[in-house]
């Protein structure tokens, strides 16, 4: 499908203007062996902004436009991605208890529009994502959020793990799911700042990740089925949240 055009920077010099001026970037695509001037100026741009590269053939830049890309094109984010500890300090000075999600290895991007809609209607204020391993948050995306995408502050970053530390240092618990916990989602103590860990739907939460959160919870269950689609499932932990909040 040929990209929107209005949402592609091609070249380099126009791409390092557009990343200074504070443009927000979806993701940088680099010819395969692409070299010379500039590229490592827009490599060490690209990791101060936590923009991903992805390497390419020439016949994928071709394909999305006929201008001379130089070796590298980019696409202009649908949202404007926060700084994470600008996300908390704002919802703290208005008077809120952090309510964030951290979304890891979750790809479908009907899911993430899905979960964005929800996290909007009960009341979370924040979605955290990482570079890379997350599906993009295009036109697809945007139409399963019916426009949540961009009424919610969206952090993306390098590291999950470290983003975990900066919730810590924060006093922002972080719970997520586990087939063996003993608490009910119920149970946990959501109108205290916190942060729910959703992960993929065959993996789950890697173990690094997991490890690194402050209680476990599982989602009761009538019958023996595999588990909620996640989607489904941020929404019932979510609505829990809601209700403790009110």
């Amino acid at each position: 499908m040929p990209a929107n055009q209005d949402r592609l920077i091609i070249g380099r010099q126009p791409l390092i203007e557009a990343i200074k001026s504070g443009k927000a970037i979806d993701k940088i695509l680099f010819q395969i062996n692409v070299e010379g001037e500039n590229i490592a100026v827009i490599r060490q741009l690209a990791r101060e902004k936590n923009i991903p590269i992805q390497v390419v053939p020439n016949e994928k830049l071709s394909s999305l436009s006929r201008a001379n890309h130089q070796g590298v094109m980019a696409f202009v984010a649908r949202v404007a991605y926060m700084d994470l500890q600008d996300v908390i300090d704002q919802v703290v000075a208005d008077g809120l208890s952090p309510l964030f999600l951290m979304l890891d290895g979750i790809t479908d991007v009907r899911n993430i529009g899905g979960i964005a809609r929800t996290a909007v209607c009960t009341g979370a204020q924040a979605i955290i994502i990482p570079d890379k391993g997350v599906g993009a948050l295009n036109e697809e995306a945007m139409k399963s959020s019916a426009g949540a995408l961009e009424s919610i502050h969206i952090c993306r970053v390098n590291s999950l793990l470290k983003a975990v530390d900066t919730l810590h240092l924060n006093g922002i618990q972080v719970y997520t799911s586990g087939m063996k916990a003993e608490k009910l989602v119920a149970e946990l103590p959501m109108k205290e700042p916190c942060c729910i860990i959703m992960g993929d739907e065959g993996k789950g939460v890697q173990p690094y990740l997991a490890k690194a959160a402050d209680q476990f919870f599982k989602i009761p269950m009538a019958g023996n089925f595999d588990s909620y689609n996640v989607s489904v499932a941020t929404g019932i932990i979510l609505y829990e949240a809601l209700k403790q909040r009110m």
